[in-house]
């Protein structure tokens, strides 16, 4: 009978290590984000941000600066995340960079974008890519050529 309480014990102390560690796993941002992001640099303040009289929603502010400018991240389940940015940098992608939000690789075309706020997405693995678009409209020019303007929001989609 004692074989039998202490067995029981080990199991209880088993699935709690596995819970724990469950927990430990699924926490952060993906398990395919780049380590050498440093995310240490995000400023996670939440503001909120009134879209009409009856509907509100969540802005998460990110670095620090004179300028800010909206940025909109459509995951690849179509979930739309919103940002602020704040910077002193002249343009979005390298605002992006320097706070760990984006990152990619030199492409013929400029800055080919890989992974967006922890989420990384590889044409060749996955047969998708984050698109970047200008107020809504598809850019025909890199994140890292385009000059910031704080009237405009640029979005990155997976397509």
């Amino acid at each position: 009978m004692n074989f039998k309480r202490i067995k029981k014990s080990l199991l209880l102390c088993l699935c709690i290590v596995i819970i724990a560690a469950m927990s430990l796993f699924t926490t952060g941002c993906s398990d395919n984000k780049d380590s050498s992001v440093d995310h240490s640099k995000h400023d996670h303040t939440s503001v909120s941000e009134n879209i009409s009289s009856t509907v509100s929603e969540t802005v998460t502010q990110l670095g620090e600066g004179e300028k800010s400018f909206a940025v909109s991240v459509v995951d690849t389940n179509g979930t739309e995340t919103k940002y602020e940015i704040r910077t002193d940098k002249e343009y979005v992608g390298e605002a992006l960079t320097e706070i760990g939000f984006i990152d990619g690789e030199d492409g013929p075309y400029g800055m080919y974008i890989k992974t967006v706020d922890c989420l990384t997405v590889d044409y060749d693995k996955d047969g998708k890519y984050w698109a970047f678009y200008i107020n809504g409209e598809y850019a025909m020019q890199g994140v890292d050529k385009t000059p910031i303007d704080e009237t405009t929001v640029y979005t990155f989609k997976v397509e």
